[in-house]
This record gives C-alpha cells, structure tokens and sequence, in this order.
C-alpha cells in the first residue's frame, strides 16, 4: 500500500474514534497519532518507560512493571470546627514554588452514624514552601459561627460544593484576572461551573461550563500546550439499568475547549477494551517531567452486593451497619486506586492491578473512600540526607470514621510508575526508529550489583555500544565506548537495551 492512501486511512480511522469532538479538536487528535512507517522525532524530550509506544513489541523481552507508592507522615489534620471527617478531594498547584492546596471540608454523617450530614461543604486552603510542612492561614473570607478566623474560601453562599479543583492557567491568551481557574459542580443546579481567581484566595463564581455529566467527584481541567486547547476530565454513568443511576457504571469522559466557555460533548476514555468496571475520582493531569505525557489515578469503586461474615471480621463493622441505614452501599462499597497513562488524553494504558490499596485493616480503613490521591505532585527532598529527590503524592485517610480525617503523604521515586524490567535472566528492549536531539544521553534506571544495562544505538551506517550501567540513579550519564551522539543526532535510530536484574525508568537527549 502506497504510503499517501495508507496517510489518509490513518486519518480517517482516527477521525472516527472521536466523533462528537468538533473538527478542530479532531484534527489536533489525529496530529496526535503516530505514523505506522516514520521514524518518531522525539527531540529532546524526556521519555517515559510507561507504555510501548517508542517500544518494537516482537523483539522485546524485558517486561512492563507496575511499582507502588511509600507510605509517609500526616500532613494535614482536618482538626478544626467548620471541618470532619467528610472533606477530602484535595488538589494542588506549585505557584513558582509556593504549593496551594485547596480542599472540602465537612462531616459525613450526622451525630448517630446513620444518614448523611446535612452540614453545606466548604472549600478550604493550605500551603507549604516544601510538600512536607503545611500550613492553613486564616484568610478572613467567610465566617463559620460568626468568625472569619478561618481558612475557607468558598461556603454555602457561592454554591452548594460537591467537589472543587484549581489550576494555574499557563494559557498565554488568558486575563490576568482569571489566571486561577476553579472548577466545581453546584448541586443546585447541577451544572459544572467555572469560579476565577486573580490570586489563587479570592474566588468568584463565573460561567457554566456544562451540565452533560454526573459531576459527583472531583472534575479536572488544565491547559494543554500541545495541542493548544483545554482538557477537562468529569464523571457519569454508563449502563444504567431502569432509572438505577446507582446500579450504573460508574466512569470517566474528557472533553476539550478552546476558551474554556464552549465545550465538546463528554466521550468515554479509551481504555482499548479492556474490562469495564466502576471508575470514581481520576486524578488526571500532565505529568510534570513530561507534560506531553498524561497520567490518571482513578479510584476503582468495587461494591459488594450483601453483608458477609467478612465484613463482620473488618474492624469497625458497627459503624458500617450504621451507615448502611442510609445507603446500603455507604457499607458494602470499597474503593482502591489504579494507575494509567496516555499521550493523546483520550487513549489511556490502564493497570488493572491496585497501584494503591486501603492496606491493614486499622478500623476506620476498608471503605468508600479510602486511596483517593490528591491531584498534583510535588518533587520533595529526600528524608535521608544525600539521597535524590523524591516524587511526593497524597491522599486522605478517616473517611466516615467519625473520628478524624487526614492527609497523608507518599513517595516514589520520579518517573518510577512503572519501568521496563529484567530478572537475573537477562532481557533485552528494542524501539521503534525515532530521531533526537543532542549531544548526551542520559538514564534513569536502577539495578543490584550483579546487574547491569548496556545500550547500543544503531543507525545508518553506525553503532554506538555504551559501557556497561550499574548503580541506581535519576540521570546517570551514558558513555560510548566509540562514536560520539552527536554525529548521529537528527538521523533515524534504533535504540537496543539489554539488562540484567534491573529497572530502566525513563531516558533523555541532552544539549550537553
């Protein structure tokens, strides 16, 4: 097949996997797509070993593998009067080094355990220089009980909050007065609204966005630089028998705008059929090292259908009979956290094994609501002196425990989601043609004594062999036996790695 008919049956293919988008939003989709023949220019851009797309699947053995957050101290304690045990939905922003954390408090459940809180929720603040010290300044902006000593930025008077998320708007055309978007559903109306911010503290509510949507968790959206246009990630339902919205599936759909007012219709992720189970928050967001690359942490919300023996084992057990009295599945649903990771924002790589689960049984833990992370992540230094930095992540813990509600924070090593593995036995990676930019390569990977990575890249004409790579390390730099990079840079390679009782993470072309 000639190459120009193969183009345009690509196009075409991939103009039908996004129907309701409007053309514009199409094309930036199938700009998107990759060529099955050319070679991939990846310049000088960090790329991730998350997913096969650079990856030659037939010549490669080494294996993709999953890796899992450290559990850290509490951060926050959701301690004061106008909180409880019922906010949660925390979401963050560095703003030139200052980290805003916005969040909802309120109690969940009224003074007997058994119905829902008839509290209004409100949006709360915190900050910190650092990811690890966070503080809540009183911000004089809605009295609790007749005093504004508090840290709320929104009450009841703006809306009636079921979620509320901030982004910092990179946009270059945006007005200085909305630089700080907030996004959140009033449950008066049921429309997603947009709330703008001239400093990231004073918030004013300002259009709707949409109301084709659930809304009923917390909805993301942020600037894509790429492609040039907005992404917004929202919840619905999909196979909802009679009128059972519960009974439904619970699920994530995007949309995309240009300037934030006028949206596409909602479309489901793509997950490439994989197996359709409830999805609840999903903490999508570019990725900080990488923002052409995307990732998700969706809460799985798994609800068995009656009361066992083994929910009478769970510690706790009293207080969920008692919930149960206002919703069976305020008892019987159980939430953990997935992880996945696109490139386009609609077709997603989705692990379906737990990248967090609610861990032992402590009493208060084992419900819905556990592992749901905070979106946002923050490199942090490493609680060892002398060691690298460090990702920093969070998420709640205590929901529905009458008792405390709280912000833990986790770690994981930057890149490290998921890498390319070998065991004693060694294993090999082999890409897809792609062109660079630079003149070093530089690896992050991590291996045991006996282990060991070695790169060859492979041109027209040339190869160059490295030496052989042990350690553990975020940016070791790659030396060549013979050759140099930069005599190849610009041309088509193929990369070929062999490793040995090792991990390799991510990789990047440098100037120098």
């Amino acid at each position: 097949m000639k190459q120009p008919l193969l183009s345009a049956i690509l196009a075409l293919s991939a103009l039908a996997a996004f129907p309701s988008l409007p053309a514009w939003a199409q094309e930036n989709a199938v700009a998107s797509a990759p060529s099955v023949s050319a070679p991939i220019d990846i310049g000088s851009r960090r790329e991730l070993f998350w997913d096969d797309y650079l990856i030659d699947s037939a010549k490669t053995t080494a294996t993709l593998t999953l890796h899992h957050l450290q559990l850290r101290e509490i951060v926050i304690n959701s301690d004061e009067p106008w909180e409880g045990d019922g906010g949660g939905y925390y979401n963050l922003l560095n703003d030139d080094g200052l980290y805003r954390m916005y969040y909802l408090a309120g109690k969940q459940l009224n003074a007997d355990g058994t119905s829902l809180s008839t509290q209004p929720f409100t949006v709360c603040y915190a900050e910190s220089r650092d990811g690890k010290v966070w503080t809540k300044p009183n911000l004089g902006i809605c009295a609790f009980n007749g005093m504004k000593e508090n840290n709320i930025l929104l009450d009841s008077t703006a809306a009636r909050f079921d979620n509320f998320s901030v982004f910092k708007d990179s946009n270059p055309a945006c007005p200085p007065g909305e630089r700080y978007k907030g996004v959140g559903v009033d449950c008066n109306d049921h429309y997603l609204w947009c709330f703008t911010s001239a400093d990231g503290i004073h918030f004013a509510k300002a259009w709707q966005m949409t109301n084709k949507g659930k809304f009923d968790t917390l909805n993301i959206a942020f600037w894509d630089r790429h492609a040039g246009q907005y992404r917004c990630y929202i919840r619905d339902f999909h196979s909802i028998p009679g009128d059972d919205l519960n009974a439904g599936i619970r699920d994530v759909r995007w949309m995309v705008s240009k300037d934030f007012k006028e949206w596409s219709d909602p479309v489901l992720l793509d997950f490439g059929g994989a197996d359709d189970y409830p999805l609840y928050t999903n903490a999508a967001q570019p990725y900080y090292r990488a923002d052409h690359m995307f990732v998700g942490f969706p809460s799985r919300y798994v609800e068995r259908k009656e009361w066992t023996d083994n929910f009478a084992q769970i510690p706790g057990a009293e207080r969920r009979k008692a919930r149960m009295q206002g919703h069976p599945r305020f008892g019987l649903a159980v939430t953990d956290c997935i992880f996945m990771s696109s490139r386009d924002g609609a077709k997603w790589k989705r692990w379906d094994e737990a990248f967090m689960s609610p861990g032992p049984e402590d009493g208060y833990n084992w419900v819905y609501g556990d592992c749901y992370p905070a979106v946002g992540m923050i490199e942090t230094a490493n609680d060892q002196p002398g060691l690298p930095n460090e990702i920093s992540m969070y998420a709640a813990e205590g929901h529905w425990s009458m008792k405390y509600h709280r912000l833990r924070r986790f770690t994981l090593r930057p890149d490290g989601f998921v890498s390319f593995n070998a065991p004693y036995k060694p294993a090999t990676i082999v890409t897809r043609p792609f062109v660079f930019t630079g003149k070093t390569l530089s690896m992050n990977f991590s291996t045991s004594a006996l282990g060991y990575v070695r790169i060859k890249l492979i041109g027209e004409g040339k190869t160059l062999e490295s030496v052989e790579l042990f350690g553990d390390t975020l940016d070791r730099k790659v030396s060549f036996a013979s050759g140099d990079l930069e005599s190849i840079s610009g041309k088509p390679v193929v990369m070929e790695i062999t490793l040995r009782d090792a991990d390799i993470y991510s990789f990047k072309f440098n100037a120098e």
